[in-house]
């Protein structure tokens, strides 16, 4: 089975980092999806594409992996781009466009 370990970022909805420290083991589906012909739902034989485990640290989902003999990939997480924003700014003299209501 293929797996895919990466570390997720943080959705749009979230101002927090919540659910964004743990290390995710994914399994891609090696399936293709089948349309039921009566009702022209989709469905799958392998469900393996619904499971996701979590682990502490990315160290611990390759132990996992190379344990049970998956083949894996490692996504590492993107920098975090920070913005240091302070509410006096507005206030100062050398700002490059003037304040105004």
């Amino acid at each position: 089975m293929q797996a895919r370990i990466y570390k997720p970022s943080k959705t749009a909805m979230q101002s927090g980092r919540g659910n964004t420290r743990d290390w995710v083991l994914e399994f891609d589906a090696e399936v293709h999806r089948t349309i039921e012909p009566l009702m022209g739902w989709t469905s799958v034989d392998d469900n393996s594409g619904q499971v996701q485990l979590r682990f502490a640290s990315r160290d611990e989902a390759i132990a996992y992996a190379q344990r049970n003999n998956l083949t894996f990939t490692v996504e590492d997480a993107p920098a975090r781009k920070r913005l240091v924003k302070s509410y006096s700014a507005n206030f100062a003299h050398d700002r490059k466009r003037p304040w105004t209501h």
